[in-house]
C-alpha cells in the first residue's frame, strides 16, 4: 500500500500525529494541577465550601485528562526506538539522561501523591491533602523542565562533544541543560499552559453562566479564568516577543520563515500580515504587509537589516508555508486572548461580568483557542527546525531508523485508529463532566472500590472456615 512513499516522510508524520494529541493532554494537566492547588489553597484559608466543590469538579476531570496524557506520552517515546534508532543512538549520551531525570524527578513525584490527591481526602486530611495537590502541581512544573530541557537542547545544542563513534556526549552538563533558548521555552510554554487551563475553566464557566447567573461556583471559576486571562495574556506575548529574538540569534532560518522573508532586506524588513508563501519561486504571492515593521518588531529600528532565506543553502530551507501559517494562527490566537482578558475587565468594571451573555459567548467560542495555539506554536518551533533533528548538527534524514515505508504506514494507521477511538472517547467523557454544573457538596473522583483483593471477600472467608 505504502510502495514508493518515503519512510522519513512517514515517520515524521506518525511522530507529528501522536506527539499533536499528546501535547494538548499535559497542556492541560500542567496548568490544571496549578489550579486546584490553589482551589484547595483558598479552601483552606476561607473556609468556603464553594472552593471545596470546584476543587472536587475539576479533579474528576484532571484525573482523566492526566491519564490520557501519560498514555499518550509513553506511546510517543517509543517511536525513538522503532523509527528513529539512528538519533537514538547519536543523542542518547545527552537525551537519554534527561529523559531518565524526568521519570526520576517528576514522574515518581506525581505517581506517588496522586492516588492520596485523588482518593485521600477524607483518609488523610486536608493538609497533608493539600500537600499531595501541591506535590503533584510541583511534579508537572518538573516534568515540564525536564522536557523541555531536552528539546531546547535539539534547537540549540550546547555543553556537548562528539565521541569516536559519532554519538553527543555531554561536557558540561549545566550547559547542555540550560542551553540558550531553554529559559525562554520554559516561561513560554508554562504560561502557554496556564493560559490554555484558564480558557477552559472560563468557557465551563460562561457555558453554566448563559444558563443561570447566579450559580456560586460557575462564577467564581468563570472570575478566576478571566483574571488570569486578563494578567498573563499581556505578558505572554511579551515572553513571546523575547523568545522570537532568542531564535533570531540562534535559528535565523526559522525566523526567516515564520516572516515569509525569502529576500534580504538592508534598508529595513517589512511585516508580511498575510500572503501565499511559495517555497519553489521564493516569494510570498499577494503579500499584505506594513513596509520596516519587521525591522523595528525584531531589530527595534525601522532602518535594520535583516537577512532573508536568499542566505541560506536551500537544502537547509525549514517548510516556509507551514511555519508561516502556524505562527500567525499562534499570534493571532494571543491578541485575541488579551482581547478576551481587557474585555471581561472592562465588564468587571462596569459590574456587568457575570450578566454579559457577549462576554459569555466569547469566552465559550475561545474555550479551544488555547490547544490551538500551543498546536500551533509547537509546530512553528518543530518545523522551524527542519531539515534538522538536533539543529545544524545531525539531519533528520540521518536520524531514522532503516525502515521500509509499509512497516511505517502500516502503524501510522494502526495508530490513528486506536487514538481516534479512545482519544475521542476519553475527550466526550471529560466534555460531559463539564456539561453538568459544579453543585454544593460536589464529590471527587469515586472512592467506592474493592477494599480486598479479587476473590478474598467475606464470604468466600466464611465458607473456608465453615469447612474448617
Amino acid at each position: 500500500m505504502f510502495e514508493g512513499w518515503d519512510a522519513v516522510v512517514l515517520a515524521r508524520a506518525q511522530f507529528a500525529f501522536t506527539m499533536s494529541f499528546h501535547i494538548v493532554f499535559p497542556a492541560f494537566s500542567i496548568g490544571l494541577a496549578s489550579y486546584l492547588a490553589v482551589l484547595e489553597a483558598l479552601w483552606l484559608i476561607t473556609k468556603r465550601e464553594v472552593y471545596i466543590n470546584l476543587f472536587n469538579y475539576w479533579l474528576k476531570i484532571f484525573a482523566v485528562a492526566f491519564g490520557m496524557g501519560v498514555v499518550s506520552g509513553i506511546v510517543m517515546s517509543y517511536q525513538f526506538g522503532t523509527n528513529w534508532s539512528s538519533f537514538a543512538d547519536k543523542t542518547g549520551p545527552v537525551i537519554g539522561p534527561m529523559m531518565a531525570y524526568e521519570v526520576l524527578t517528576a514522574f515518581f513525584l506525581e505517581a506517588g501523591f496522586l492516588g492520596v490527591m485523588l482518593f485521600g481526602l477524607s483518609r488523610v486530611g486536608p493538609r497533608l491533602h493539600f500537600l499531595a495537590t501541591l506535590m503533584v502541581a510541583i511534579g508537572t512544573l518538573i516534568s515540564a523542565f525536564w522536557i523541555l530541557s531536552a528539546n531546547s537542547w535539539m534547537q540549540t545544542p550546547a555543553g556537548h562533544a562528539v565521541n569516536a563513534d559519532g554519538q553527543f556526549v555531554a561536557a558540561d552538563w549545566l550547559k547542555v541543560i540550560f542551553n540558550p533558548s531553554f529559559p525562554y521555552r520554559l516561561v513560554h510554554m508554562v504560561l502557554a499552559a496556564y493560559l490554555t487551563t484558564s480558557l477552559v475553566v472560563g468557557a465551563v464557566g460562561a457555558w453554566h453562566l448563559l444558563r443561570d447567573q447566579h450559580l456560586a461556583g460557575a462564577r467564581v471559576m468563570f472570575s478566576m479564568a478571566m483574571w488570569m486571562a486578563t494578567l498573563v495574556a499581556p505578558i505572554q506575548i511579551l515572553a513571546g516577543d523575547q523568545h522570537g529574538l532568542n531564535t533570531l540569534e540562534h535559528q535565523p532560518a526559522k525566523v526567516m520563515a515564520m516572516e515569509g522573508h525569502f529576500q534580504s532586506h538592508k534598508d529595513g524588513a517589512p511585516l508580511i500580515l498575510f500572503g501565499w508563501p511559495d517555497q519553489k519561486d521564493a516569494k510570498v504571492k499577494y503579500a499584505i504587509e506594513v513596509p520596516k515593521l519587521s525591522s523595528l518588531i525584531l531589530k527595534h529600528s525601522l532602518d535594520a537589516p535583516l537577512a532573508g532565506l536568499d542566505t541560506v543553502p536551500r537544502e537547509n530551507w525549514p517548510p516556509v508555508p507551514i511555519i508561516f501559517w502556524a505562527f500567525r494562527i499562534m499570534v493571532g490566537l494571543g491578541f485575541l486572548i488579551m482581547g478576551l482578558g481587557l474585555f471581561s475587565l472592562l465588564m468587571r468594571w462596569r459590574g456587568m461580568m457575570y450578566q454579559s451573555q457577549l462576554l459569555h459567548r466569547f469566552a465559550v467560542l475561545m474555550g479551544p483557542a488555547g490547544f490551538i495555539a500551543v498546536l500551533a506554536g509547537w509546530i512553528t518551533t518543530e518545523t522551524g527546525r527542519q531539515p534538522f533533528t538536533v539543529y545544524g548538527l545531525l539531519r533528520t534524514t540521518d536520524s531514522a531508523s532503516p525502515l521500509a515505508a509499509p512497516a511505517v504506514g502500516s502503524s501510522l494507521i494502526a495508530f490513528i485508529i486506536v487514538y481516534f477511538a479512545v482519544f475521542i472517547a476519553g475527550v466526550i467523557y471529560i466534555l460531559r463532566l463539564m456539561a453538568q454544573p459544579p453543585h454544593p457538596g460536589e464529590q471527587g473522583p469515586a472512592t467506592n472500590i474493592p477494599a480486598r483483593a479479587a476473590g478474598i471477600t467475606p464470604a468466600a472467608g466464611a465458607a473456608v472456615e465453615g469447612a474448617r
